[in-house]
Formats: C-alpha cells, sequence, structure tokens
C-alpha cells in the first residue's frame, strides 16, 4: 500500500472512531438524563430532600456533556469535511443533545418542585399517580436513543407510537388535578405545582418523539419535524 492509500486508511479509521465516540457519548449523556428523571421522581414521593438537591446540582453534568459532544461535533466538521450521510449524523448528534439537555432541565424542575411540595403543609405525601406516566416517556426515551445508536427505524417507530399514550396519561392526571381544586381550594397551590411536574414528564415523551425524527432524518434523509404522529408513523411504515 502505497503512503498516499496509507493515510487515507489511517483518516477514514480515525474518522470512523470520531463518529463513534460521538454516538457513546450521545448514549452516555442519555442515561444520565435518564437517571436525573429517575431520581426526581422517587425524591418527589419519598420526600428525599437531599435526593433532590443533588438532582439540581447534577444538571451540570448533563449540560458539560452537551458543550464537549457539541464542540466534538463542530472539531469533527472541521476537520473532516464529511460526505452528506454522515454530515446528517454529526447534525442529528447536535439536535439530539439538545432534546437530551432539556429533558435534564426538566429533572431539574421536577426536583426543584418536589422540594416546594414537601416543604407546604408538613410535607404530605403526593396523592397522584404519576410512575408510570415516567416509566412510559423513559422507555421512549431508551427507544429513541437504542434506535439512534442501532439506526433502527424499528425501535424509534415503538418510541413515536408510545407518545399517545404519554398525552393520555397525562389528560387523565390534570382532571384529576381539576377535580381536586374545585373541591377544595386549599389544594390549589399543591395541584398546580403536581400539574407542572406532570407536563414536565409528558415533555420529555416529546423530546424522546423529537430524537426519533432525527433518527429518521439519519437513516432516510427525511425531515419529519414538525409533522403529527400520524404522519411519522406513515413515514416508517414502509421503512
Amino acid at each position: 500500500m502505497n503512503d498516499h492509500r496509507m493515510n487515507d486508511h489511517h483518516t477514514s479509521k480515525n474518522f470512523d472512531l470520531e463518529l463513534e465516540s460521538l454516538r457513546t457519548r450521545v448514549l452516555q449523556m442519555g442515561g444520565l438524563a435518564e437517571e436525573q428523571v429517575r431520581k426526581a421522581v422517587d425524591g418527589l414521593y419519598s420526600g428525599d430532600i437531599p435526593l433532590l438537591e443533588k438532582v439540581i446540582r447534577d444538571d451540570e453534568r448533563v449540560n458539560e456533556l452537551e458543550v464537549g459532544i457539541d464542540a466534538l461535533c463542530n472539531q469533527v466538521i472541521a476537520k473532516r469535511q464529511p460526505t452528506a450521510i454522515d454530515l446528517r449524523m454529526i447534525v442529528s448528534v447536535m439536535k439530539t443533545i439538545s432534546d437530551i439537555e432539556r429533558v435534564g432541565d426538566k429533572a431539574r424542575k421536577i426536583a426543584r418542585l418536589g422540594i416546594s411540595i414537601h416543604g407546604q403543609n408538613g410535607g404530605a405525601p403526593v396523592n397522584v399517580e404519576l410512575n408510570h406516566m415516567t416509566e412510559t416517556a423513559l422507555k421512549m426515551l431508551r427507544l429513541s436513543l437504542d434506535g439512534f445508536a442501532r439506526l433502527d427505524l424499528a425501535l424509534v417507530t415503538e418510541a413515536v407510537r408510545l407518545d399517545e399514550q404519554v398525552n393520555a396519561e397525562y389528560r387523565g392526571i390534570a382532571r384529576q388535578l381539576i377535580t381536586y381544586m374545585m373541591e377544595d381550594p386549599r389544594t390549589i397551590t399543591r395541584s398546580l405545582d403536581i400539574l407542572t411536574i406532570a407536563k414536565a414528564i409528558e415533555r420529555i415523551g416529546d423530546h424522546a418523539t423529537n430524537i426519533a425524527e432525527y433518527v429518521v432524518y439519519m437513516v432516510k434523509g427525511l425531515n419529519v419535524r414538525h409533522a403529527s404522529t400520524d404522519e411519522v408513523l406513515a413515514q416508517l411504515k414502509d421503512a
């Protein structure tokens, strides 16, 4: 192999390693954001204030990962002048980490509201069921990130299908909280805080759906942002 071909091979191998590093870091960031959400909801129900305070502090770790991955993406674009398909992957990484960072923000919001709730009325237990909706939204996130890692449209299709389930659970919780507030106005402040938490969980499902849509863009080159769930599923049907 002549020097030119050896250099091309070396450059190509380095580029592949850089792309793999990007994928690995995205999954690491996604795992951390999922852990943050889980801890925030656990702390909300247990009244573990130190745990909730830790969630708030650890949000900076998610932010730092976003900044580092974004810098690496820009470095790869500048150095490698990637082909169209590789550029799609890099752009999708940059969009994905933005959504993951927002999932981390939702965990921080839940933790802050949890601290506020447990400071009211002597720290009464939260009597609205949020765990199932949380688990479904986090399942969506895992499916979307696994689909991202494997370029697997079947996984992201499953994630998108779960979004309506999360939305329906949110609507049910909202109705329950409105009933509480109408029956006893003393519950209004607490109920509004819990409603805000439920909305944050519902938005985690939306961010997971966004990530699923970036995978569609990576694999098929189709931009399905702002499409309805039915329209996205239609695009994925024959994938």
